[in-house]
């Protein structure tokens, strides 16, 4: 099967696709080494500096490997699915045990981090999250997130934050189907609202053990009251 030229925009992601395709058809099977970026290029009709992006684009997919000095081999037939597509993907309960982990850690981190705009931060958000919960389900759990965001921000970890960042919106999502099923609003509308306060007194007063409990002892029963 030909390559044949792309077409003018996106080149990257077109030339990217039809590597790909090579790849995964098993035109090129797994040990292959892939032709050169001057052959790549002419074949594709593209320049060597967008071959080369789209080189880059698989290697992230698992699918090709370069070899100091002696070219880029095909190393997988199917791609990897990113992170944000994995966790889409997964079981709510399995994403929330990771996210227990993260949390109950930038909790602690946190105590021992914040600053008085951190914990302004927080009480902020410990505010939305109770005048939420006269709202419906939706903002509550809005409100919960955004609460819990605080915290994990005080943390002063990126790579924390970005991380729960990723989870978010599948916890919205499950949190959000878990109230509406079991309606475990209807009788306590603010749920857990003296353990997120106690979260912020912790972190407040350097509590760092205290407040990693807290949490933790919340998000293994998140809408106790």
């Amino acid at each position: 099967m030909p390559l044949g030229p792309v077409r003018p925009s996106p080149l990257v992601e077109q030339a990217a696709e039809r590597l790909r395709a090579q790849i995964t058809s098993g035109h090129w099977p797994v040990g292959t080494k892939l032709p050169g970026e001057t052959t790549l290029a002419k074949q594709l009709g593209v320049g060597r500096s967008t071959v080369r992006e789209a080189l880059r684009a698989l290697a992230g997919a698992g699918l090709v490997q370069p070899r100091q000095g002696a070219g880029v081999f095909v190393t997988a037939t199917r791609a990897v699915a990113d992170w944000p597509t994995r966790l889409r993907r997964a079981a709510v309960t399995d994403v929330y045990e990771v996210r227990m982990a993260v949390e109950v850690h930038a909790a602690r981190l946190a105590a021992r981090r914040r600053t008085p705009e951190d914990v302004a931060a927080m009480e902020l958000a410990l505010e939305g999250r109770r005048a939420a919960s006269t709202a419906d389900d939706v903002t509550f759990v809005d409100a919960d997130i955004a609460f819990h965001t605080s915290v994990v921000a005080a943390a002063h970890n990126p790579v924390l934050a970005d991380l729960f960042g990723e989870f978010t919106p599948v916890l919205r999502e499950g949190l959000v189907e878990l109230l509406a099923l079991t309606g475990l609003r209807h009788d306590e509308p603010d749920p857990a609202g003296e353990a997120h306060a106690a979260l912020v007194r912790a972190v407040a007063d350097g509590d760092a053990e205290g407040a990693a409990g807290i949490l933790r002892g919340e998000l293994e029963d998140p809408f106790a009251s």
